[in-house]
């Protein structure tokens, strides 16, 4: 039902304005009642339950960071059978993002190029409902993902990093520093040692005993990654989340011609998953054990989300396939889930003799 629907409405629609009428209705699902209904055919399996950083997901399988960037639609995302939302980015300083059109659709590639820029209401205007949220027990696991400000100059980036953190972090579930995405001029210099470090230290003070992660690109060498592996286990860091968008372009089926219309931008979904894969195992590689690794990238099916699993990670997030699967993705990635699992048990069962 779903791809027809795409085909024949959102495929025709502006990629944003797609994006907003989708969200428009999943905001809506708790305050019509439908939330529980739609629930009762989408909850995870308790046999999918996790448990990490101090928290228990109820799947493994969550939403990044960029689809609901202010936090209006977790409860609605909570009731699809995502087991945690990641809302933002948000900034200390609200801001209209880049200029549209910033949302790009490659269907054949099953991907999307964004320069957003993180568009959010700020940090302030977040805290209401964040804080609303925190006290529900019925919610999915709630993430805040906190990147630099715009206006704010590269040099007094620590600053406006603790200002986000020490208004969001009393609410969040978890806090995760974004130094990765490619749409603010100067924000991927922050994951170089010398001013992540600083950088991290402040929010991790800042943040109090709530976890903290940090966001990776997939651009950066191998060598880049493990340092970066070095310093959060240095610090105390509880997870590393790998990783955002890329500015790369290799291996898309899309014309040149259309990657060259279409310009800057971070491009996110199957393009990616490789990569994004690979530096999966080098963090886990270099990580404590007990360390949270959140992978995302290129995921699309139960088939993604356990390679990522067996790969290291703790947690699986997903978005762009969000796009070309629709409101039941989460709903089929838990049920692929448990009979992935079912058939594993099945196949390693002792025959009797």
């Amino acid at each position: 039902m779903y791809p027809l629907l795409f085909s024949l409405v959102f495929s025709r629609m502006d990629p944003e304005d797609a994006h907003h009428l989708a969200f428009r209705v999943i905001r809506m699902l708790p305050t019509l009642g439908l939330g529980r209904v739609v629930e009762s055919f989408t909850r995870p399996s308790e046999s999918l339950a996790v448990e990490a950083l101090g928290l228990r997901f109820a799947s493994p399988f969550g939403v990044a960071a960029g689809f609901d960037k202010d936090g209006f639609a977790v409860r609605g995302l909570g009731n699809l059978g995502f087991g945690h939302v990641e809302v933002g980015t948000i900034t200390a300083v609200p801001q209209p993002g880049n200029d549209r059109p910033r949302l790009f659709r490659l269907v054949r590639d099953r991907a999307l190029i964004n320069r957003m820029g993180f568009n959010n209401g700020g940090a302030d205007a977040a805290v209401g409902r964040l804080s609303r949220l925190a006290r529900r027990r019925h919610r999915p696991v709630l993430g805040v993902n906190i990147g630099k400000s715009r206006i704010t100059a590269v040099e007094d980036a620590v600053s406006d990093y603790e200002r986000s953190t020490k208004v969001l972090a009393p609410y969040a579930d978890y806090l995760v520093v974004n130094v990765s995405s490619p749409n603010t001029p100067g924000l991927r210099g922050l994951q170089e040692l010398d001013a992540l470090a600083p950088l991290l230290e402040a929010v991790r003070a800042a943040a109090g005993r709530t976890p903290l992660l940090v966001k990776i690109a997939p651009d950066l060498a191998d060598d880049e990654v493990v340092r970066i592996c070095e310093l959060a286990t240095r610090l105390g860091l509880d997870g590393i989340i790998a990783t955002n968008t890329t500015i790369a372009r290799t291996g898309l089926t899309a014309s040149s011609a259309e990657v060259e219309r279409i310009g800057a931008g971070g491009l996110s979904g199957a393009p990616l998953a490789a990569r994004s894969l690979e530096v999966l195992r080098l963090v886990r590689e270099h990580v404590p054990a007990g360390l949270c690794v959140i992978s995302v990238g290129g995921v699309e099916t139960a088939e993604d989300v356990q390679e990522r699993l067996d790969a290291g990670a703790t947690l699986v997030q997903g978005y762009s396939a969000f796009i070309y699967r629709g409101p039941a993705w989460a709903r089929q990635v838990n049920r692929g889930l448990v009979e992935l699992r079912r058939r594993r048990d099945r196949d390693a069962a002792p025959v009797a003799a």
